[in-house]
């Protein structure tokens, strides 16, 4: 699977450490940023991972902020996106069954790095399903 990272620098440690984790798994990936763990604007990182998976880049992203709410926030502007917050392996699936996120957005400050890779995991691992769901993802482009 192809698979777009980015974040901001709360997360920078996160996102190294979940790059590993997911080459290890034979998963292709693409560091967006940030490098470093230098205070950076979120927004620069996460426009370019959510504008690649909007052309079809990459089959699916992960974020990760200190909250993950700005991440989230900066990849819903994109008509394309649905980028979902979560914090335990099955709130990470539920985005995926239900809601077909195609973004995972991680909250390095508050979970610890066992529990983003339970995240990771799950997310990748769940197909949407569909069914009374697609209406409801349907309506959610403005």
């Amino acid at each position: 699977m192809k698979i777009a990272l980015g974040g901001d620098h709360a997360g920078y440690e996160y996102k190294k450490e979940l790059m590993k984790f997911l080459e290890e798994k034979n998963h292709s990936i693409k560091d967006f940023g940030p490098f470093t763990a230098d205070s950076v604007d979120y927004p620069d990182f996460v426009h370019p991972v959510a504008s690649a998976i909007e052309k079809g880049e990459f089959d699916l992203g992960i974020l990760i902020c200190g909250s993950a709410n700005g991440v989230a926030m900066t990849a819903n502007k994109h008509q394309g996106i649905r980028a979902g917050i979560a914090w335990g392996d099955e709130l990470a699936k539920l985005t995926r069954q239900h809601n077909n996120a195609n973004i995972l957005c991680l909250p390095a400050r508050f979970i610890s790095l066992e529990v983003a890779k339970e995240c990771v995991n799950a997310f990748l691992e769940t197909p949407f399903e569909g069914g009374r769901h697609q209406s409801r993802v349907d309506k959610i482009t403005c």
